[in-house]
Order: C-alpha cells, then structure tokens, then sequence
C-alpha cells in the first residue's frame, strides 16, 4: 500500500496498466474501495477485484487489478496523510512478509511511506529497510539502488552525515560488501561479480593528504575481501567512477555514504531507478522515490521506477529459483 495519501496508489494503478498484457502478474495489498474511487477521480476507467486468496490473483489480473483488502481506519483525501491510516500502513507490509515467507507470493515490491505518519502509529524504525530486515530476521540491512547502468549500496543509510563518517568501520564495509557479492550471484545472476569500492575522501585521500580514512579503514576492507576471493577494487575517487567507462568496470559500487551512491544513480535515470534490499530471505524492492503529497492525485505521477521495481522483483524471484535448484 505505501501512504495512501500520497502517490502509491496512482502509479499502482498506472503499472497495472502497463503490464496487464505481458505480466508480470502481481496483487496489492490495499483497500479497494480507496483505489476503485481513486481510479474514478484520475479518469483511467481500471476496475478494482477483490480476491479472498492469492491464487485468486493470476485469473483477475488480465482485466482487472485484484487486491487483497486492507481496511483504512480513515478516509483518504490526496496530499494529505492522516495518522489514522498509519496503522493500515503497517499491518500491509506484515502481511507482505508473511505471505511472501510462505511462498504465497514470489515477492514485495513497496511503495513509498511516511515515516512521520508511522511513528505515532508505533513504528519505531528509520525505514521500510530496517523494518523489512527485522520481519525477516537477517542481521545486515542493505540497501542497494539499481538500474540497468548502475548498481550502488551505501554502508550507511538513513543517518546523518556526521555519524556516518565517524561510524565507518572495517567491518561496516564487510558485511555490506559480502552480501551484495553474494546477492549479486543469486538474485542477479552474475556468477564473478566485480565491486568497485568508494574512497571516502576528495581523490580518495590524495595518498592520505585529503584524509586517512582509505588507509586505515577502505583499503584494509578491500584486502580482506580480496583474500576472501571477492573481486573488489579501490579506493576509488568518488568523482570519477561513476562515469559511463567507469561504470563498465564493475557490477556494483558500494559507497561510504547514503548519497554518495544516490546521487550519481538518480542523476542518470531519477525516473527509473529501484530500491532493493538485499540479503532477506525474501525478495523485495520498491520504486526510488518519495510520497510526492504536492502531486498526489493529480494524476501527475510517473509510474516508470514503480514498473521497473515490479519488473526487477519478478527477475530476482526467477534467479533465486534458478539457483535453489
């Protein structure tokens, strides 16, 4: 469901459009009395099937949206979030989990949330991928942004810029990068995958006059992941890796910081870009990109990132199949 107030459920609808001929196949977890009218108010005629069973889903889906009901405690008017609902929030991404936990469903892909909203419905973490990671009891969250050109993950995510420099460890850097090798081989079905590693500093330290950080903390975290067999080069100079030739030098960049990565990915496609938390024993990804209240309801949404993240759950499901076998 994501905030209803905000722009999930226009792009939801927009994505089914998009795929309803060609998959693939997915149900949402929303009250569908909130999309049927919402589906009236943007004029796109789409209607609205409630299913009792997910196995209901794959015979709705062809002309209409099938969703799963989750009631909201309030009435929603676009652009403007009401705590009310927060709880109806929550109780959507549980079931996700638990359905997906149960092979009921071959993943979640999310959209956006208010964390504001949340909190004074109980909510107590930074995120969908901190909340995600502890439903599915994996130790290490990790975010990574991926599109066609570009895979990132930072070491850390929703903090300040302060924190996350003077929290930058070894062993922060580790368990990112070990899961992402790993992800990388079952959910993307990259068998060598290579990492390019971020330095922290300008020119990644300029051989420690701009910064000791890749000599006491990157570069050591690069040697050790050598030794384990991941092939991981760095420090590199943030400002020039992220260029085209660069890029096709390695699978994934894991960066020191949250926009470190975020801003080279949102640069080369904002509208295309795809959250994925790695390392759930579920798949999950989410569009990359806010509730946008100022738009809500307007009809003005871009649904691309949404039809990407759906589009990249169904790849990764189908990897990690093809690699339990």
């Amino acid at each position: 469901m994501g905030e209803p107030a905000g722009i999930g459920g226009e792009v939801l609808l927009k994505a089914w459009l998009a795929l309803r001929g060609s998959g693939p196949v997915f149900f949402v977890l929303d009250d569908p009395e909130r999309l049927a009218a919402l589906a009236a108010r943007l004029g796109l005629g789409i209607p609205v099937a409630t299913i009792a069973t997910t196995e209901e889903a794959a015979t709705q889906f062809p002309d209409a949206l099938p969703v799963l009901p989750v009631a909201l405690a309030a009435p929603v008017d676009p652009g403007k979030p009401d705590s009310r609902n927060g709880k109806s929030v929550i109780v959507a991404i549980e079931r996700a989990v638990e359905l997906s936990m149960q092979g009921s469903a071959a993943g979640i892909v999310t959209n956006p949330i208010n964390k504001s909203v949340l909190y004074e419905a109980g909510f107590r973490y930074p995120g969908h991928t901190e909340f995600l990671t502890a439903l599915g009891g994996a130790r290490t969250p990790v975010m990574m942004l991926a599109h066609a050109e570009l895979r990132v993950v930072p070491v850390s995510i929703h903090e300040s810029l302060r924190d996350a420099v003077n929290g930058l460890t070894v062993e922060a850097i580790l368990d990112k990068a070990r899961v992402v090798a790993s992800s990388l081989r079952t959910d993307f079905g990259i068998s060598t995958p290579r990492l390019a590693v971020a330095g922290l500093n300008p020119h990644a330290g300029e051989g420690g006059a701009m910064g000791t950080e890749e000599q006491t903390i990157v570069g050591p975290a690069i040697e050790i992941l050598r030794n384990e067999g991941i092939d991981a080069i760095g420090p590199m100079p943030p400002d020039t890796m992220f260029h085209a030739a660069a890029r096709r030098g390695y699978d994934a960049a894991i960066c020191m910081y949250h926009d470190q990565a975020l801003i080279p990915l949102k640069t080369i496609d904002f509208d295309g870009g795809v959250n994925v938390t790695l390392g759930l024993p579920f798949v999950r990804t989410s569009p990359d990109h806010g509730t946008a209240f100022d738009i809500a309801g307007t009809g003005k949404a871009n649904a691309e990132s949404l039809i990407a993240a759906i589009r990249m759950a169904a790849s990764i499901a189908g990897h990690r199949r093809l690699a339990a076998a």
